[in-house]
C-alpha cells in the first residue's frame, strides 16, 4: 500500500533543507517532497516582478494529485494559492509560521524589514537568525546552516520574493473563503512576524480550518520544535483521513 504524500514547501530565502529535522520524522508514515521555490537553492534567480502565482506556477508541477500540503511563511502564501486556484493537487493544506491580511501596522513592520535587506543583504540577514533563533535551544550547526543558505541567495532574487512575502497577502485575503480544502494553521507562541493573532485570523478566513499553537516557540518552527510540529501535521491528516 502506497503512503500518503506529503509535500513541503519552505519560507523566503530558505530551501529545501529547512524541513530535514522534520522530513526525517515524516519519512516513515509519508513520502515527503520538499522542492525548491522558484528563485532558491537549485532554481535559477527570479527576476522582478514575480508574483504569488509565478512562484506557484514553479512548484505544480511537484505536486502530486491528493497531496497533503505544508507551507512555511512564504511557502504558506504559495500553499494557500495553489489551494485556491489547483484544488486537486491538495488533500489538506497546512500552514506553518503564516501571514494573514496584515493590519497597516504589520504592513509598514514587514516593508521596513525588505528596506533594510536592500540597503545592507548582510545585516538583514544577521537580524533575521536573531529574529528566529535567538533564546532558542536549537543548535549552532542548524543556525550556521540557515545562515549559509541565505547568503548564497542572489540578492536581486531574494529581494524580489521576499516583495512577494511582503505584499501577498493582502492580494489572497479576500479569495481565502473560496478555498474549501480541510486546512490548519500553525505558529509558535512566541512569533513576532507571524504572529498568533496572525493565525488565528487565518483559521478564521479559512472555510474549514483549526489554529494550533506551539508554546514557547519562534518562527522557525520546524526547524526549533519538529517533533511538536510533526505531531500537531500527523493528527490533523489523521483525523482527516478518518471523515
Amino acid at each position: 500500500m502506497s503512503k500518503p504524500t506529503v509535500v513541503l514547501l519552505h519560507g523566503v530565502g530558505l530551501d529545501h533543507t529547512m524541513w530535514e529535522p522534520a522530513a526525517a520524522l515524516l519519512a516513515d508514515r509519508f513520502t515527503v517532497i520538499a522542492p525548491d521555490l522558484p528563485g532558491h537553492g537549485t532554481r535559477p534567480p527570479v527576476g522582478d516582478g514575480v508574483t504569488l502565482a509565478d512562484l506557484a506556477d514553479g512548484v505544480v508541477g511537484e505536486i502530486p494529485a491528493g497531496s497533503h500540503l505544508v507551507g512555511f511563511s512564504l511557502g504558506a502564501l504559495v500553499a494557500q494559492h495553489v489551494a485556491l486556484h489547483h484544488p486537486r493537487l491538495v488533500a489538506t493544506l497546512t500552514s506553518v509560521s503564516s501571514v494573514c491580511e496584515r493590519t497597516a501596522e504589520e504592513r509598514a513592520s514587514v516593508l521596513d524589514r525588505l528596506r533594510t535587506a536592500e540597503a545592507d543583504f548582510t545585516a538583514s540577514a544577521t537580524a533575521s537568525l536573531k529574529r528566529w533563533y535567538a533564546g532558542t535551544d536549537v543548535g549552532p550547526d542548524r543556525v550556521t546552516r540557515t545562515e549559509a543558505t541565505l547568503l548564497s541567495n542572489d540578492v536581486g532574487s531574494f529581494l524580489n520574493c521576499y516583495r512577494v512575502f511582503a505584499t501577498a497577502d493582502a492580494g489572497l485575503a479576500p479569495h481565502l473563503a473560496a478555498i474549501a480544502v480541510r486546512a490548519l494553521a500553525m505558529t509558535g507562541e512566541n512569533d513576532p512576524g507571524s504572529t498568533p493573532e496572525m493565525t488565528h485570523r487565518l483559521a478564521a478566513a479559512l472555510p474549514d480550518c483549526r489554529a494550533v499553537v506551539i508554546p514557547q516557540a519562534r518562527h522557525m518552527l520546524p526547524v526549533e520544535r519538529p517533533e511538536a510540529f510533526v505531531d500537531s501535521l500527523t493528527t490533523f491528516i489523521g483525523e482527516c483521513a478518518h471523515v
